[in-house]
Protein backbone atom coordinates (compact mmCIF):
# COMPACT_ATOMS: atom_id res chain seq x y z
CA UNK A 1 0.00 0.00 0.00
CA UNK A 2 1.45 3.43 -0.93
CA UNK A 3 1.38 6.66 1.66
CA UNK A 4 -1.47 8.04 -0.29
CA UNK A 5 -3.46 5.00 0.34
CA UNK A 6 -2.27 4.31 3.82
CA UNK A 7 -3.07 7.94 4.90
CA UNK A 8 -6.88 7.63 3.51
CA UNK A 9 -7.18 4.25 5.18
CA UNK A 10 -6.18 6.05 8.04
CA UNK A 11 -8.71 8.63 7.92
CA UNK A 12 -11.26 6.48 7.50
CA UNK A 13 -11.12 5.24 11.07
CA UNK A 14 -11.17 9.16 11.78
CA UNK A 15 -15.28 8.63 10.89
CA UNK A 16 -17.77 9.75 8.05
CA UNK A 17 -17.47 13.88 8.96
CA UNK A 18 -13.67 13.81 9.51
CA UNK A 19 -11.88 15.89 7.22
CA UNK A 20 -9.27 15.06 4.61
CA UNK A 21 -5.72 15.50 5.38
CA UNK A 22 -2.41 14.46 3.72
CA UNK A 23 -0.55 13.69 6.77
CA UNK A 24 -1.07 11.95 10.09
CA UNK A 25 -1.57 14.84 12.57
CA UNK A 26 0.38 14.16 16.25
CA UNK A 27 0.09 16.94 18.97
CA UNK A 28 1.96 17.29 21.98
CA UNK A 29 2.80 19.54 25.46
CA UNK A 30 5.97 20.93 23.40
CA UNK A 31 7.33 22.11 27.21
CA UNK A 32 8.24 18.95 28.98
CA UNK A 33 12.14 18.18 28.43
CA UNK A 34 13.11 15.72 27.86
CA UNK A 35 10.27 14.44 26.10
CA UNK A 36 8.90 17.00 24.88
CA UNK A 37 10.23 21.17 23.99
CA UNK A 38 10.97 24.36 21.53
CA UNK A 39 14.39 24.41 20.29
CA UNK A 40 16.85 27.80 19.67
CA UNK A 41 14.78 26.74 16.08
CA UNK A 42 11.44 26.59 17.19
CA UNK A 43 10.93 23.26 16.44
CA UNK A 44 9.13 20.68 18.60
CA UNK A 45 11.76 18.70 19.73
CA UNK A 46 12.60 15.39 22.42
CA UNK A 47 12.35 11.88 23.57
CA UNK A 48 8.72 11.66 22.28
CA UNK A 49 9.27 13.74 18.97
CA UNK A 50 11.95 11.42 18.04
CA UNK A 51 10.33 8.09 18.81
CA UNK A 52 7.05 9.50 16.75
CA UNK A 53 9.31 9.90 13.76
CA UNK A 54 11.03 6.89 13.34
CA UNK A 55 7.56 5.26 14.41
CA UNK A 56 6.31 7.23 11.53
CA UNK A 57 9.45 5.93 9.14
CA UNK A 58 8.71 2.50 10.24
CA UNK A 59 4.76 2.66 9.52
CA UNK A 60 5.51 4.90 6.24
CA UNK A 61 3.24 7.62 7.45
CA UNK A 62 3.44 11.27 6.90
CA UNK A 63 3.42 13.32 9.80
CA UNK A 64 3.29 16.76 11.29
CA UNK A 65 3.84 17.81 14.88
CA UNK A 66 1.68 20.50 16.51
CA UNK A 67 2.09 22.07 20.30
CA UNK A 68 -1.20 22.56 22.30
CA UNK A 69 -1.71 23.09 26.04
CA UNK A 70 -1.49 19.78 28.05
CA UNK A 71 -5.05 19.82 29.14
CA UNK A 72 -6.29 20.32 25.31
CA UNK A 73 -4.59 17.70 24.08
CA UNK A 74 -7.50 14.81 24.93
CA UNK A 75 -10.37 17.45 23.84
CA UNK A 76 -8.37 17.71 20.74
CA UNK A 77 -8.75 14.39 19.53
CA UNK A 78 -12.07 13.80 20.88
CA UNK A 79 -13.36 16.85 18.66
CA UNK A 80 -11.00 14.66 15.86
CA UNK A 81 -8.65 17.82 15.11
CA UNK A 82 -5.59 15.79 15.49
CA UNK A 83 -5.16 11.91 15.06
CA UNK A 84 -2.86 11.26 17.66
CA UNK A 85 -1.05 12.86 21.25
CA UNK A 86 2.09 12.04 22.26
CA UNK A 87 3.21 14.03 25.62
CA UNK A 88 4.73 11.82 28.23
CA UNK A 89 0.80 10.67 28.48
CA UNK A 90 0.28 8.80 31.25
CA UNK A 91 -2.31 5.79 30.75
CA UNK A 92 -4.77 5.88 33.09
CA UNK A 93 -8.59 4.56 33.54
CA UNK A 94 -9.84 7.85 32.96
CA UNK A 95 -8.03 8.37 29.79
CA UNK A 96 -8.46 5.19 28.69
CA UNK A 97 -12.25 5.77 28.35
CA UNK A 98 -12.19 9.17 25.90
CA UNK A 99 -8.95 8.00 24.20
CA UNK A 100 -7.38 4.41 22.94
CA UNK A 101 -3.66 4.05 23.75
CA UNK A 102 -0.80 2.36 21.93
CA UNK A 103 1.22 -0.11 23.66
CA UNK A 104 3.30 1.72 26.37
CA UNK A 105 6.45 3.28 25.13
CA UNK A 106 8.25 4.65 28.75
CA UNK A 107 8.20 3.23 32.07
CA UNK A 108 6.95 5.94 34.84
CA UNK A 109 7.14 7.53 38.42
CA UNK A 110 6.54 10.44 40.03
CA UNK A 111 8.32 12.53 42.56
CA UNK A 112 8.35 16.11 44.26
CA UNK A 113 11.31 18.39 44.17
CA UNK A 114 12.05 21.19 46.82
CA UNK A 115 14.68 23.29 47.69
CA UNK A 116 17.92 20.76 49.44
CA UNK A 117 17.27 20.38 52.84
CA UNK A 118 13.96 22.09 53.27
CA UNK A 119 12.09 18.65 53.59
CA UNK A 120 12.99 15.79 55.08
CA UNK A 121 10.03 13.94 54.46
CA UNK A 122 6.93 13.64 52.45
CA UNK A 123 5.11 14.07 55.68
CA UNK A 124 6.84 17.69 56.31
CA UNK A 125 5.07 18.44 52.88
CA UNK A 126 1.44 18.28 53.98
CA UNK A 127 1.03 21.50 54.97
CA UNK A 128 2.53 22.93 52.06
CA UNK A 129 1.85 24.18 48.28
CA UNK A 130 3.19 22.27 45.11
CA UNK A 131 3.28 22.93 42.11
CA UNK A 132 1.42 20.66 39.24
CA UNK A 133 0.68 21.11 35.65
CA UNK A 134 -2.82 21.76 34.87
CA UNK A 135 -4.72 18.83 33.73
CA UNK A 136 -2.16 16.02 34.50
CA UNK A 137 -1.90 12.38 36.54
CA UNK A 138 -0.19 14.54 38.95
CA UNK A 139 -2.63 17.44 39.79
CA UNK A 140 -5.66 14.38 39.64
CA UNK A 141 -3.15 12.74 41.95
CA UNK A 142 -2.83 15.25 44.73
CA UNK A 143 -6.56 16.23 44.43
CA UNK A 144 -7.03 12.55 45.03
CA UNK A 145 -5.49 11.50 47.69
CA UNK A 146 -3.72 13.97 49.34
CA UNK A 147 -5.76 17.47 49.58
CA UNK A 148 -7.02 15.53 52.32
CA UNK A 149 -4.09 15.35 54.19
CA UNK A 150 -3.56 19.24 53.60
CA UNK A 151 -1.12 19.39 50.70
CA UNK A 152 -2.51 22.45 48.13
CA UNK A 153 -1.49 22.21 44.83
CA UNK A 154 -1.65 24.87 42.16
CA UNK A 155 -1.67 24.59 38.65
CA UNK A 156 0.37 26.00 36.31
CA UNK A 157 0.24 26.25 32.60
CA UNK A 158 3.68 23.73 32.26
CA UNK A 159 5.99 22.37 34.77
CA UNK A 160 8.76 24.81 33.91
CA UNK A 161 6.34 27.31 35.51
CA UNK A 162 6.44 25.45 38.37
CA UNK A 163 9.61 25.58 38.65
CA UNK A 164 10.75 28.76 37.78
CA UNK A 165 8.26 29.93 40.79
CA UNK A 166 9.72 27.49 42.90
CA UNK A 167 13.10 28.94 42.27
CA UNK A 168 11.91 32.39 43.10
CA UNK A 169 10.35 31.80 45.86
CA UNK A 170 6.80 31.68 45.44
CA UNK A 171 6.08 27.92 45.83
CA UNK A 172 7.40 25.08 48.51
CA UNK A 173 7.83 22.39 46.01
CA UNK A 174 6.76 20.69 42.31
CA UNK A 175 5.51 17.32 41.82
CA UNK A 176 6.15 16.07 38.26
CA UNK A 177 8.01 12.98 36.03
CA UNK A 178 10.78 11.61 37.88
CA UNK A 179 12.79 12.02 34.03
CA UNK A 180 11.70 15.62 33.81
CA UNK A 181 12.53 16.52 37.23
CA UNK A 182 16.19 14.54 37.00
CA UNK A 183 16.66 16.47 33.51
CA UNK A 184 16.00 19.90 35.70
CA UNK A 185 17.82 18.46 38.31
CA UNK A 186 21.18 17.89 36.30
CA UNK A 187 21.12 21.38 34.77
CA UNK A 188 20.17 23.35 38.52
CA UNK A 189 21.50 23.49 41.74
CA UNK A 190 20.23 23.53 45.18
CA UNK A 191 16.95 21.32 45.19
CA UNK A 192 16.41 17.83 45.56
CA UNK A 193 13.87 15.05 45.33
CA UNK A 194 11.80 14.35 48.50
CA UNK A 195 10.55 10.81 49.48
CA UNK A 196 10.64 8.22 47.20
CA UNK A 197 9.17 7.86 43.53
CA UNK A 198 5.51 7.23 43.45
CA UNK A 199 4.06 4.35 41.03
CA UNK A 200 0.25 4.10 42.08
CA UNK A 201 -0.83 2.24 38.94
CA UNK A 202 -4.06 4.40 38.71
CA UNK A 203 -1.98 7.07 38.20
CA UNK A 204 1.69 6.70 36.98
CA UNK A 205 2.69 3.20 37.34
CA UNK A 206 1.41 1.78 34.17
CA UNK A 207 3.79 4.21 31.96
CA UNK A 208 3.39 6.68 29.13
CA UNK A 209 1.46 5.75 26.15
CA UNK A 210 0.32 7.30 22.77
CA UNK A 211 -3.25 8.53 22.75
CA UNK A 212 -5.56 7.95 19.76
CA UNK A 213 -9.05 8.48 18.85
CA UNK A 214 -11.14 6.44 20.25
CA UNK A 215 -12.16 3.88 17.29
CA UNK A 216 -8.96 4.66 14.98
CA UNK A 217 -7.85 0.70 15.13
CA UNK A 218 -6.21 1.23 11.87
CA UNK A 219 -3.59 4.02 13.35
CA UNK A 220 -3.11 2.35 16.87
CA UNK A 221 -2.30 -0.90 15.14
CA UNK A 222 0.48 0.71 12.83
CA UNK A 223 1.96 2.75 16.17
CA UNK A 224 1.98 -0.40 17.90
CA UNK A 225 3.52 -2.34 15.28
CA UNK A 226 6.06 0.33 14.79
CA UNK A 227 6.91 -0.07 18.38
CA UNK A 228 7.55 -3.47 18.12
CA UNK A 229 9.87 -3.36 15.01
CA UNK A 230 12.38 0.08 16.70
CA UNK A 231 12.26 -2.17 20.00
CA UNK A 232 13.88 -4.90 17.89
CA UNK A 233 16.17 -3.39 15.81
CA UNK A 234 17.58 -1.01 18.55
CA UNK A 235 15.94 2.09 17.68
CA UNK A 236 14.55 2.54 20.70
CA UNK A 237 17.55 1.99 22.95
CA UNK A 238 19.14 4.56 20.85
CA UNK A 239 17.14 7.14 21.20
CA UNK A 240 16.63 6.00 25.18
CA UNK A 241 20.33 6.33 25.71
CA UNK A 242 20.23 9.78 23.56
CA UNK A 243 17.87 11.59 26.56
CA UNK A 244 18.20 8.99 29.14
CA UNK A 245 21.87 8.24 29.48
CA UNK A 246 22.02 7.52 33.23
Amino acid sequence: MNKTLLSLALLAGLGATAVQAEEVKFVTNAAYPPFEFVDENNEIQGFDIDLAKALCTVAELECSFHNQAFDSLIPSLKFRRYHAAIAAMDVTPERAEQVDFSDIYYENSAVFVAPQGKFESLDELMSQTVGVQNGTSHQKYIQDKLEGEGLKSRPYQSVQDALLDMTNGRLEAVFADTAVVGEWLGKTEGYEVVGDPITDENYFGTGFGIAVTKGNQELLDKLNQGLAELKADGTYESLYQKYFPH
